[in-house]
């Protein structure tokens, strides 16, 4: 008694249920991602004119030498104090109404102690200037 035949049937892979499952997944991801439209956005950058700007603010130097010693307006402080230098400041820091607010350039020797600036800027935060920057000179080689 032979129930099974003598042949054996090879497997056969159906690929058709294995595309509709692609196809599915394809239609799922294109409807669910959302694409960047950064070439369809128009942007109008604003302009300026130099001339706009009639008044410049005030502006306040403190020139610190490699020794510690300030000035505040190439007028030399005797102490070298924060409190000094915040007193120093303090008659600058008032503007006028409807000016600008003054900025305060601090310009640091470059062997000038690190804490001698750090003072600067404490008494400047003392005497309520807010805005401050520093001096830089170009050096000898970018200058070429």
């Amino acid at each position: 008694m032979q129930l099974r035949s003598a042949a054996s049937d090879e497997p056969e892979i159906n690929l058709i249920p294995f595309i509709d499952v692609l196809l599915v997944i394809l239609i799922f991801l294109m409807l669910s991602t959302t694409y960047s439209r950064f070439t369809e956005m128009e942007v109008r950058l604003p302009t300026a004119d130099a001339e706009t700007a009639t008044t410049r603010p005030r502006e306040i130097v403190v020139a610190v030498a490699a020794d510690g010693r300030y000035a505040v307006d190439r007028k030399p402080l005797g102490e070298r104090s924060v409190e000094a230098l915040a007193t120093a400041l303090t008659p600058f820091a008032k503007a006028e109404a409807g000016a600008p607010a003054p900025i305060l350039i601090i310009s640091a020797d470059a062997a000038a102690a690190h804490q001698s600036v750090i003072t600067v800027m404490e008494a400047a935060r003392r005497a309520g200037l807010m805005q401050i920057t520093f001096a830089t000179q170009t050096s000898g080689k970018a200058a070429r």
